[in-house]
């Protein structure tokens, strides 16, 4: 059994919020983490909203079906019921006591707006992703926390290369899809996707051409790490971009793509608002571009944006147990000065990473890393450029090389 990094978290929320509500894609190991919070850390009764008994007594009636709960309960996949979160609302202003709901959603029902505008202050979420390589490993490691106390780990020796990183890559972090082959891991993704799509697209948005979405989702797919353009997917496809929007915020909903929106800080005039779209697990991204690992070896052009996307999701992956978790965006700007991924901490910390799929990094590699350093100062707190390389790399004041294999190396 893989730990997640995240349960010492969800268990201390519980024992400070009436509720906790963890959100993320199918298939993550959401039921898994919360029967074991129940049965271990938090006793609570188990209710599946998967289940079509407990579902349509949901439905049916939310109030009733909440007010038969007594004491501390898991609701899993609260998306298939969403009007549940109301009656819930109404049990936890009625009653203080904390730890009374461990919810698990599929989808992100924060956004839902009859959910949004009568839950803040009342319940505390938290987001499980797939598998990061640091619980793969058996790590404790948090390369998040190491940025922002410009303390890059220090490897020496590390392979060199795409072809170290290209299974690891598209492997990704799906707990059925561990351990399986090429073939094996086709069979997974070519029944996951279908199922969220004939099941869950109804739950959160009136779309009847549930197929349209997956469509888009491989257009996103041949764009992830790009910056979003509308009106482009949408001649791709040969629909309207208002729809593409509406699409795009629904597959967002899922938690299968991840928004990086543009980062400003009013440090250059010309800054490039639009936001970046990353599918939420390489591993996923690389089957709906039909990548093998040999594949990402051969062929730079195509390892880039998938690299960057590996980088990206297993940032985001340690950054929801890391000691403050902070905010993700990219930076672009109209000189050519692009940072892959800039993280924000609330105190107005900065760190920055930008990712090469190759082994050797040059300064110019740095350009846009130093120019957010002089910038911001005392701000900003390092800048990493991730490298199929062999050891860290210092490149000037706050600024470093490391091998990609630091994301879970000490």
């Amino acid at each position: 059994m893989i730990e997640r990094h995240i349960r010492p978290l969800v268990v201390e929320g519980l024992t400070f919020a009436r509720a906790v509500c963890l959100l993320g894609p199918r298939q993550v190991g959401k039921s898994t983490l919360a029967k074991q919070i129940a049965s271990q850390d938090h006793p609570a009764r188990y209710i599946s909203l998967d289940e079509e008994g407990s579902r349509r007594a949901a439905l049916e009636d939310p109030t009733e079906f909440v007010a038969s709960i007594a004491g501390p309960a898991v609701i899993d996949e609260i998306q298939r019921a969403p009007d549940l979160m109301l009656a819930i609302k109404m049990r936890l202003d009625t009653c203080d006591d904390r730890g009374q709901f461990l919810l698990t959603g599929s989808a992100n029902v924060i956004t839902l707006p009859t959910i949004a505008d009568n839950l803040p202050g009342r319940v505390d979420y938290m987001r499980l992703w797939p598998f990061s390589q640091s619980e793969i490993e058996g790590s404790r490691e948090n390369f998040v926390d190491r940025l922002f106390e410009n303390d890059p780990p220090r490897i020496l020796g590390a392979e060199v290369g795409r072809a170290a990183y290209a299974e690891r890559v598209v492997q990704g972090g799906f707990p059925d899809v561990q351990g399986r082959s090429g073939t094996a891991r086709e069979r997974f993704f070519s029944s996951y996707l279908p199922s969220i799509l004939g099941r869950d697209v109804s739950d959160i948005a009136r779309i009847h051409d549930a197929a349209q979405i997956g469509r888009l989702l491989s257009v996103v797919a041949g764009r992830s790490g790009s910056l979003m353009s509308s009106r482009g997917m949408a001649g791709d496809l040969g629909i309207d971009h208002k729809t593409v929007i509406a699409y795009t915020k629904v597959l967002e909903d899922l938690l299968l793509v991840r928004r990086l929106s543009g980062w400003s800080a009013n440090i250059d005039s010309r800054q490039v608002k639009a936001p970046k779209l990353h599918v939420c697990d390489p591993g996923l991204l690389a089957n709906l571009l039909n990548v093998s690992a040999d594949r990402l070896v051969q062929d730079p052009k195509l390892a880039g944006p998938v690299f960057e996307t590996f980088a990206a999701t297993e940032l985001e992956r340690q950054s929801s147990s890391s000691e403050r978790e902070p905010r993700f965006y990219h930076y672009r700007d109209h000189r050519q000065r692009e940072v892959d991924i800039v993280l924000e901490r609330g105190a107005g910390e900065i760190a920055a990473v930008e990712v090469k799929s190759g082994a050797a990094v040059r300064s110019k590699d740095f350009s846009a890393l130093r120019f957010l350093r002089d910038s911001l100062g005392p701000r900003f707190k390092s800048g990493v450029v991730l490298y199929a390389g062999e050891h860290t790399l210092p490149f000037g004041e706050r600024l470093h090389a490391v091998p990609l294999c630091g994301l879970w190396q000490g």
